[in-house]
């Protein structure tokens, strides 16, 4: 599967959660309390910064791709930061910037707890 990217830079990222989960219909997926959040629907993967002096502005864009062989940035004609992951490269990518993030759980049994990766 590959889903669209986009990296937006927020003011306070709580009231941005709030926000974009009405927007998206979803809560985030995956977050790093007061840095970071990110959301996956089926088209989209969709992240915000805690960076008040960027707020507004797009951080980069690219795809998370289940076939992406480790994780590239590259820049387009117009300077604009493109990366290419597959999800557990952008995890792995996430915890070594912000730390151990707090994973929305789905169907909470006691034999085991899913993590949602669609």
């Amino acid at each position: 599967m590959k889903r669209f990217h986009i990296a937006l830079a927020v003011r306070n990222l709580d009231d941005s959660i709030a926000d974009y989960s009405a927007r998206l219909g979803q809560s985030p997926q995956l977050v790093v309390q007061d840095k970071y959040a990110l959301w996956r629907t089926r088209q989209l993967n969709f992240s915000i910064n805690e960076l008040p002096e960027q707020a507004g502005q797009v951080r980069h864009i690219g795809f998370e791709d289940d076939e992406a062989k480790g994780f590239t940035i590259s820049k387009d004609a117009n300077g604009i930061e493109w990366e290419n992951f597959s999800a557990t490269d952008q995890e792995a990518l996430i915890e070594s910037i912000y730390g151990e993030p707090t994973y929305a759980m789905v169907g909470i049994n006691m034999d085991a707890v899913e993590l949602i990766r669609n």
